[in-house]
């Protein structure tokens, strides 16, 4: 297997000391004592702090924004905000609606529907009416809702191939986070679970027989069963769990492998950790953009896209920059301007759209386009501090 550079990445496990302070002031410790991939431990369907059943669903829509959106149209969670933005890839913003404090993640369904992670609850919209539809609250106590990088409530998000359940990481300041599943019909959260802390993505398998949430402080990723809920933990951390809340080496999104079904989780631009979800092994493939890395999207052919987002040590990584991937291994890495979080690719599978808000200090109002034949970028206004994106 091909070696990795190590040089200085050990000494770069802590971070400062008034940033590990701030760290420790909003995230939990990991996961200890969780079960392991090949002893599944069932556990509560409700969070420990809830009780079931969920509060009622809020219903209170907004002003109708222009009417339905062209295909190809561009939405954004405002992570600085308490909106989603509808973006023209060639002009830009085109309306925003109001959904709920600081969205995260978002997905949209076959119907039209969009599904976003906020710090209140999930919010529901219609792309085609412009409005949302409900606010649904969820099960588990996330305490005050406040913003920032450390704010309790939604952050992955995920819809079920069927498209009856929508399943949402939830954060819970200073312990573990749960998955929370949302009934899409009766636009109410029927069961949580507990899994890792700061559940940054959720993803389902392609049959729908399990949901994946990414735990970026406890280093692992908790696999469920859809059916039963019944986890398992998997840790990934090739760098292992050395400075634990302090680290920068954690996993933070995950791609579901069309092929196969492996879990992929792309660390610093140089390992990418290839996850058997069944068997909890993990393999190692070397990558070569050198940055830390963030938000991952795969194409029905395999292709990966991942974010990065800029060095952890600037006298040795790169600057930010967008990974692509082919399934065979080979990359092009396209350098980008500034920090950025998340990427989603057009149709046509010709352009990549890479949002700035980033987690941390440095994003900015935008998105980058990318041509991926040219490698030619252009900066596009719209949102405040975007994460998640879909395209319509």
């Amino acid at each position: 297997m091909t070696a990795f550079r190590r040089s200085s990445r050990s000494a770069r496990v802590l971070v400062p000391a008034a940033v590990a302070v701030a760290l420790l002031a909003g995230c939990a410790q990991g996961a200890g004592g969780a079960a392991s991939a090949a002893d599944p431990t069932p556990r509560s369907s409700v969070s420990p702090g809830a009780s079931a059943p969920g509060p009622s669903v809020t219903v209170t829509p907004a002003p109708a924004g222009t009417g339905a959106a062209a295909p190809g149209t561009l939405l954004v969670a405002d992570f600085g905000s308490d909106t989603v933005t509808f973006v023209d890839p060639a002009r830009g913003a085109t309306g925003s609606v109001k959904v709920g404090t600081a969205p995260y993640g978002l997905v949209v369904g076959e119907d039209g529907r969009a599904w976003v992670a906020t710090a209140e609850g999930v919010a529901v919209m219609d792309t085609a009416t412009r409005r949302r539809l409900a606010l649904v609250p969820y099960l588990t106590d996330t305490g005050p809702v406040t913003t920032g990088e450390y704010r309790g409530g939604g952050m992955g998000i995920a819809l079920s191939p069927d498209g009856r359940r929508v399943y949402v990481g939830v954060n819970v300041p200073g312990g573990n986070g749960a998955l929370e599943v949302v009934d899409t019909t009766a636009l109410r959260v029927t069961e949580a679970v507990e899994v890792g802390r700061r559940p940054f993505d959720v993803d389902v398998s392609r049959d729908g027989t399990e949901v994946y949430a990414t735990n970026h402080d406890s280093f692992d990723v908790t696999v469920v069963a859809a059916d039963t809920l019944r986890t398992r933990r998997v840790e990934v951390a090739p760098y292992g769990t050395e400075g634990g809340l302090g680290s920068w080496l954690k996993p933070h999104y995950t791609a579901v492998r069309p092929s196969d079904g492996k879990l992929l989780l792309p660390f610093e631009g140089e390992r990418l950790a290839v996850v058997d979800p069944r068997t909890g092994r993990t393999t190692i493939e070397p990558m070569t953009a050198n940055t830390h890395q963030h938000g991952v999207t795969v194409t029905a052919d395999g292709t990966l896209f991942t974010v990065g987002t800029g060095p952890t040590d600037p006298d040795e990584d790169r600057g930010p920059s967008l990974t692509v991937r082919t399934p065979a291994g080979a990359e092009r890495v396209y350098p980008l301007e500034g920090p950025h979080e998340s990427v989603a690719v057009s149709r046509d599978g010709r352009t990549a759209y890479v949002t700035g808000g980033f987690t941390r200090d440095g994003y900015w109002d935008g998105l980058t386009v990318v041509d991926l034949a040219s490698g030619d970028t252009r900066r596009l206004a719209a949102g405040a501090r975007p994460l998640g994106v879909a395209v319509l």
